[in-house]
């Protein structure tokens, strides 16, 4: 067998089937709009005191590498994150485990299949760059080697990591599903928050803070020695600039980028160990087994087929015609069972966790220790959100839960009450603290972070047909806005200068709306 060959054949395979989906259109545009906003000075790289480089090929190339990186590296994890489960979902993994392909084979292929998709992503990126370069240039010098050096030696193997990762997520039980999903988001920041200590972090933020540092030190020496270095989207603007030729590409900062490299590769094998080899009695999912037959009824069934030949007698089909209910729809009853489904399935430790986080926001007397208690409580039911709206595609219910009478005007208005009432009753500490003090205006916001999460959630559902655009969706939207209070995207309102309830509830009516139409026009309705 040509490993050679199978392993292209593999990765070309995978590539081309990736490449035609809309999540990658959607992320691939996503990326252009940011490479437009760093064109457009919406987003900045300010370093020391109120400094940033000139645009010259070393700035422009370093700047859109530090967007690519930090942005792709969380995107495309979840556009990715899917190959082995689709394999097995297809089937087609039942043929890979009859060939004799060994299984830190499989996991490195797919992580090459992976790393792909996000280098088509670097490659249309540093087209971006040169485009900039000829549209936003401050230097007449053009140097092509200074533009695109930042994506090869800091993109690409930030690329990697995160391909592997997605990979090893796949192969293990708990973080295959949801779970991993949040926790990939927490596990970017960590990776993110490495700059900050001194450690050669996989993005290169930390090469890039001393490369600056230094070339602006030696312009500058009266620079203060906490030296600042931010990359803000629409925040705070340079208003000097200074002289960079770009990073220094030694022998040592070279080993250190082979070394994630290494770390990429260590984690695809480390993947191969918990690659079940789609072997049905160690997948996830299990499935019950059928009993068997009795040795009586064995016998029984063997002698009637043997001595009675089978007569199908024909009789004329009626359809029997369907009986209208009473006016009373029993809503309340269908978003209780609603309630149930979503509910189903979770262990004790889930529900003391959200007890925890109820009883703070209860007593707790300041208002921002509160708040952040809130804000662990509005992320802790995320997978309870995400599976609305999809739950009937995931587990092959639509055609029959959409064949009973009136189930778009009534399931979908019980759907998403049991979802607010998910959001009330796990916040509802914070509420009734907000009603007591008679704050008005911050339990207005609260009640439409209520309203405005199970909208967002039922809507991407149904919308996408699947649980994880909500889950990578609403994660960092709840870092970036509650989690850091940011005005027009704190949905909760943890304080009033972020706070705009009207704003989101009418996203939340928007929403419905939306939501409504595409389960309408997925239902075949004129």
């Amino acid at each position: 067998m040509n490993s050679a060959r199978v392993l292209y054949q593999m990765v070309r395979a995978d590539f081309l089937e990736r490449v035609r989906r809309y999540s990658f259109l959607v992320t691939l545009a996503a990326a252009l709009y940011l490479a437009y906003a760093v064109a457009a000075e919406k987003v900045w790289m300010v370093v020391g005191d109120g400094y940033r480089g000139v645009y010259n090929s070393a700035w422009i190339g370093a700047l859109m590498t530090v967007c690519c990186s930090t942005f792709l590296s969380l995107v495309g994890f979840y556009v990715v994150k899917n190959s082995v489960q689709r394999d097995a979902d297809t089937r087609v993994g039942q043929i890979l485990a009859a060939t004799p392909m060994r299984k830190d084979f499989y996991t490195f292929a797919k992580t090459l299949s992976n790393f792909a998709v996000l280098a088509c992503m670097v490659g249309i990126l540093m087209l971006a760059a040169l485009a900039m370069q000829l549209v936003r240039a401050e230097a007449h010098s053009f140097s092509l080697w200074k533009l695109w050096s930042p994506f090869i030696f800091l993109a690409l193997p930030t690329m990697l990591l995160a391909a592997s990762v997605a990979v090893l997520f796949e192969t293990l039980p708990v973080l295959r599903g949801g779970v991993g999903n949040v926790v990939y988001f927490f596990l970017w920041t960590g990776a993110i928050a490495l700059g900050a200590t001194g450690v050669d972090d996989p993005t290169g933020l930390q090469l890039l803070y001393r490369s600056t540092r230094s070339a602006l030190h030696a312009l500058d020496p009266t620079n203060p020695e906490n030296f600042h270095f931010s990359l803000t989207i629409g925040g705070e603007r340079a208003v000097r600039t200074f002289p960079w030729n770009g990073i220094d590409w030694t022998v040592n900062v070279l080993l250190v980028r082979l070394l994630w490299i290494g770390v990429a590769a260590g984690i695809a094998l480390l993947a191969s160990l918990f690659f079940h080899r789609f072997d049905p009695a160690r997948t996830w999912r299990k499935h019950r087994a059928q009993p068997a037959p009795s040795p009586s009824e064995t016998s029984l069934s063997e002698e009637r087929t043997a001595s009675t030949p089978l007569v199908v007698p024909f009789t004329a089909a009626h359809l029997t015609p369907l009986v209208r209910t009473s006016g009373n729809s029993r809503f309340l009853q269908l978003a209780i069972s609603e309630l149930r489904l979503m509910l189903k399935g979770q262990r004790w430790w889930w529900y003391a966790g959200a007890a925890g986080l109820l009883v703070g926001q209860l007593v707790s007397p300041d208002a921002s220790v509160r708040g952040g208690f809130l804000l662990a409580a509005w992320i802790w039911p995320i997978l309870l959100w995400s599976q609305m709206g999809c739950r009937e595609a995931r587990h092959a219910t639509g055609a029959l839960l959409f064949s009973s009478e009136h189930s778009l005007s009534r399931q979908l208005p019980a759907l998403w009450t049991a979802g607010v009432f998910v959001a009330l009753l796990t916040g509802s500490g914070a509420g009734i603290r907000l009603f007591l003090a008679a704050d008005w205006h911050s339990l207005a916001a609260w009640l439409a972070g209520a309203l405005f999460i199970p909208s967002f959630a039922l809507a991407l559902g149904i919308w996408s047909g699947s649980s994880k655009a909500f889950e990578a969706i609403y994660t960092v939207w709840w870092y970036l806005g509650p989690g850091h209070q940011m005005p027009g995207l704190d949905f909760i309102g943890l304080t009033p200068t972020s706070s705009s309830p009207g704003a989101y509830a009418l996203a939340a009516t928007a929403l419905l709306v939306a939501a409504y139409w595409r389960r309408r026009h997925s239902l075949g309705y004129a």
